[in-house]
């Protein structure tokens, strides 16, 4: 392995003699350079140069400046290190010039380590906040190319098989000399030493290899020549290191390919890597074996977000499905929303005028959304289920009480024209009978038609209070109503099926849904979830519920949910308290409720724009 030694430059003007051992090179190269010097400098200042050098605060902090004369002394005071004024004796000199540089070296080293430093932080954190797998990878092999200065770089992870064997495949290869895809996803390499790959997984230490085509006598592997022939590459100076993870298992392998001295250089031909490739050095070992730690953390971390994902994923699917089986009338209701909330931000997202050209979502908030609208009814859990199922204005207890007891009334209309016909002609007590029970079965039309969940119109609501006035005898000889209190109650509801006590317990819901929510521990890129799913019922003229919000209130996440929310309760075909509308009329109907102040103009304007994509 070469080793890497700094180089000292001596920078000087043409007033100061080299004393032939070490050859001076033009002040003017770094004063022109600035803080663009890559390389251990000194430089020699003299009476001629001084007024040149100014405050030397244009210079990298690793120069060593060093006065020649007094003028240069005296004019340069503590910017100069040393002063060679008043030494005439040479060796004496060159002493002082030699401890210069291994000054200049010792700071260009402190100052490349602090810029090595700061480079891989910065890598660490960038890696870490990186969650998409494949964007993750692409990081890190982009990030290595730069800090090896290589032509090309690629990552392999590993793979077993049922068989327990070990296999490498490419995940990601990035060449500047090569342009399109370099590997079929299906190739892969067995862990073994027959290849460079498999040889430094085995051993799980880097592998520096300085010409590809004059592999060392000793070296175990084989070059393989079937890449640079497909590619019109040619390999020289390559460098493996293996991602080792906590557990000292190999998750994968950092690939470092021809080191170069012109980073616009193309590597084609042996000419090309005898021109411009260089070995690699204990710098690229050590700042890629940084790197690959870094790597194998955050693919490590990467993979655990995954299953965090995945878990995260399973609970909303199986909490859609609860609540689905605990309303099975509004099955598929908590999907259609969340795929037509999720399909008109994107409408949003497409917009470039309006109130909302510039609102725009980022996979992550469009993720949020997502589950919020997934989640939005699971308080409907909480919710008793002859409630929450209701689809008629009396409880299905109720209605059956009452057809029982209409039964039981015309059976005893039936007796009583039985006792009294032995003392009426026959046809006068049939005739009544016939009239009684044809008015019992018309007062059982009314109740029927009246525990439909249809708006209740004046003339059956005083029918309803006339058969709630007729009272019959019971077998006990008790007088009871056709009708009793509690049954009169549900059947003269105005509307819809809910009284009072029943619509609060729905609507609750949404408290519901915010206590359970609130309970797990979501991570950072769903925290607003909760928020979005509570606040589906909420309008902007602050007629909605709970909090009865307005519209600087409601982000517009919430906003999109009640939309898309209400738009599915008018179409859906599966609600038995109600028909389902056309979708040109839902539409109609949300556009008087957006002219109220109650919904989004904006977002019933895009939906309406959108509505074969709702269809």
């Amino acid at each position: 392995m070469q080793i890497d030694t700094p180089e000292c430059v001596l920078f000087s003007g043409p007033g100061v003699a080299s004393d032939g051992e070490s050859p001076h090179q033009p002040a003017d190269q770094l004063l022109t350079a600035g803080n663009g010097s890559t390389t251990a400098s000194v430089l020699l200042v003299d009476a001629l140069l001084v007024d040149r050098v100014g405050d030397a605060s244009a210079l990298p902090e690793h120069v060593v400046i060093v006065a020649t004369d007094e003028r240069a002394t005296a004019a340069l005071g503590r910017r100069a290190e040393l002063s060679l004024a008043g030494i005439a004796d040479r060796a004496a000199r060159r002493a002082m010039i030699h401890a210069a540089c291994q000054l200049a070296i010792a700071r260009f080293a402190v100052t490349t380590s602090e810029a090595e430093f700061q480079e891989l932080s910065g890598i660490g954190i960038g890696l870490m906040r990186e969650h998409d797998r494949i964007a993750l990878l692409r990081l890190i092999v982009a990030r290595c190319k730069r800090l090896t200065k290589s032509d090309g770089a690629g990552l392999l992870l590993a793979s077993q098989d049922e068989d327990g064997r070990q296999w490498l495949r490419p995940a990601v290869y990035d060449f500047d000399s090569i342009k399109g895809e370099l590997f079929d996803p299906s190739v892969r390499h067995l862990v073994d030493d027959t290849s460079i790959v498999g040889h430094a997984t085995l051993i799980k230490q880097p592998v520096i290899v300085a010409d590809a085509y004059d592999l060392p006598p000793h070296a175990l592997f084989e070059m393989n020549v079937e890449f640079d022939l497909r590619f019109g590459y040619r390999r020289r100076s390559m460098l493996v290191v293996p991602m080792v993870d906590q557990l000292d298992r190999v998750l994968g392998l950092l690939l470092c390919v021809n080191r170069k001295t012109d980073p616009d250089a193309k590597i084609r031909t042996k000419e090309d890597a005898d021109r411009y490739v260089i070995e690699y050095t204990k710098r690229e070992v050590r700042l890629t074996r940084m790197l690959a730690s870094l790597a194998a953390v955050a693919i490590e971390n990467a993979r655990l977000y995954a299953q965090i994902e995945r878990a995260l994923d399973g609970f909303v699917e199986a909490s859609v499905s609860a609540i689905d089986l605990r309303d099975p009338a509004t099955a598929g209701h908590s999907l259609r929303v969340a795929a037509l909330a999720t399909r008109l931000a994107q409408d949003i997202d497409r917009k470039a005028d309006g109130p909302y050209g510039d609102v725009h979502f980022t996979p992550a908030q469009m993720r949020e959304l997502h589950v919020a609208a997934l989640l939005h009814d699971f308080g409907k859990v909480a919710v008793r289920e002859d409630v929450l199922l209701k689809s008629k204005k009396l409880p299905p207890a109720l209605w059956e009480r009452i057809d029982a007891r209409f039964d039981l009334i015309g059976r005893t209309i039936e007796l009583e024209c039985c006792r009294t016909r032995s003392r009426a002609s026959a046809a006068n007590v049939d005739a009544e009978l016939a009239a009684r029970l044809n008015e019992l079965e018309r007062f059982r039309g009314i109740v029927r038609a009246a525990n439909e969940p249809s708006v209740l119109d004046a003339p059956t609501a005083s029918e309803l209070l006339v058969i709630a006035a007729r009272t019959y005898e019971r077998p006990d000889g008790t007088v009871a109503p056709y009708l009793t209190s509690d049954e009169l109650h549900y059947l003269r509801l105005p509307k819809g099926t809910l009284d009072d006590r029943e619509r609060a317990e729905v609507e609750s819901h949404v408290t519901a849904t915010r206590e359970y929510l609130s309970n797990i521990p979501w991570p950072d890129d769903l925290r607003h979830m909760v928020e979005y799913a509570y606040g589906h019922h909420e309008l902007l003229n602050g007629d909605g519920y709970p909090e009865h919000l307005t519209a600087d209130e409601i982000p517009i996440q919430t906003r999109i949910i009640t939309v898309a929310d209400i738009f599915d309760a008018l179409t859906a075909a599966d609600r038995p308290y109600k028909p389902s509308v056309s979708v040109e009329r839902a539409l109609e109907m949300l556009r008087a409720e957006a002219a109220t102040g109650r919904l989004d103009p904006e977002l019933v304007k895009i939906m309406q724009e959108s509505s074969p994509s709702v269809r």
